[in-house]
């Protein structure tokens, strides 16, 4: 089981690897861990089951920002520790979903759809 400590330092590191110019690029932008998501998270997502959720971009993606979008909220990525920690069973699985999910909801900050993520082999 991973300590939650552990937990938030993996999803520190995998965006401080992230390559430069992306990591330039991330602004005004939260990650958190959460232990499960919220039931507004469900119904945004579609799904009832809080282990179903391994993740969450909340926020407008880059791609889709205008000019005046400035002195806004920062947008924010959850990822949900519990789901995780449910779905891959062994430690080092964990450290990889984890990793996966987090580049996963940066590609959604970044305006990358779920069908594009598809198509590319990232799923």
């Amino acid at each position: 089981m991973i300590a939650l400590a552990e937990f938030e330092r993996i999803v520190d590191e995998t965006v401080a690897q992230l390559p430069e110019p992306f990591r330039a690029r991330i602004d005004n932008l939260a990650i958190v861990v959460e232990e499960f998501p919220d039931a507004r998270t469900l119904r945004a997502a579609g799904l009832n089951n809080q282990y179903a959720l391994l993740g969450f971009y909340h926020g407008i993606p880059r791609t889709e920002r205008r000019q005046g979008y400035n002195m806004v909220a920062p947008d924010l990525i959850s990822i949900y520790r519990q789901p995780i920690m449910q779905h891959y069973r062994t430690d080092d699985a964990i450290r990889a979903g984890i990793r996966h999910t987090v580049l996963h909801e940066l590609a959604h900050y970044f305006g990358i759809d779920d069908e594009r993520l598809m198509e590319i082999g990232a799923y």
